[in-house]
């Protein structure tokens, strides 16, 4: 283990071990959370996600920050991004059981808001999860993926936030094979769609939180499978 593993390692106890050791910390997030859940989201995305990248990267190149990674710059991106899909959930999580019940499902869709688990209530949370992932997920994962090419080419300084992405130039850069045949076809069903019902069986205040932790899980999954492809 390197120096730099044991800071990360600390930087992740010291973010998360004040919310289970203190209730009073604990008490006060849970109160911020439901009166800011848009800053909230920008925060816990901003911060974990970016912790997920850093660590994928560790594992696939053997460092957190390899040049023009742009931790600052990707934050701030990852923070937009967490409150867009903060919005995704709540317009899937509301709309997807309005479809369900104007298609006849009106039981299974009662069980969704009630307490406790049942298979009526994994049914709604994963028909849930795909909705979102088949139609939110691919948009949302070429923007990042296009953010992520534009701090890049910036070479990871600040200046990437203030100046305009050429989209179609970034757009036509994507490598849509990889993009497609393992990002698309294998990260989502494989992935996402059984990650995200879990999120969905969960109380509406803890789903974003659960959400932004899956973002470090993921960056470790893509950093093994883009080290076997190689």
């Amino acid at each position: 283990m390197k120096r730099t593993d044991l800071y990360f390692a600390l930087a992740l106890a010291a973010l998360f071990l004040p919310f289970v050791l203190f209730a009073p910390i604990y008490a006060w997030y849970t109160s911020f959370n439901a009166a800011h859940g848009m800053v909230m989201s920008f925060i816990k995305f901003g911060i974990l996600s970016t912790m997920g990248e850093m660590l994928g990267s560790r594992i696939s190149t053997g460092r957190y920050l390899p040049p023009a990674f742009g931790m600052l710059p990707r934050m701030v991106v990852w923070g937009f991004l967490g409150m867009g899909i903060n919005m995704a959930m709540i317009i899937f999580s509301k709309g997807t059981p309005l479809f369900m019940e104007y298609m006849g499902m009106s039981d299974a869709v009662q069980s969704f808001t009630a307490e406790g688990f049942s298979m009526h209530k994994l049914w709604v949370a994963l028909a849930v999860s795909v909705a979102m992932n088949t139609i939110f997920a691919p948009v949302f994962m070429t923007l990042h993926k296009i953010t992520d090419a534009h701090i890049a080419a910036h070479g990871g300084k600040l200046k990437a936030l203030i100046t305009p992405i050429p989209m179609a130039e970034r757009f036509a850069s994507i490598n849509w094979q990889a993009q497609w045949g393992f990002v698309f076809k294998k990260t989502i069903p494989l992935f996402w769609y059984p990650a995200h019902t879990i999120t969905f069986l969960l109380p509406a205040e803890q789903r974003v939180l659960f959400a932004a932790l899956l973002g470090i899980v993921l960056g470790v999954l893509l950093a093994v499978s883009t080290k076997k492809r190689n």
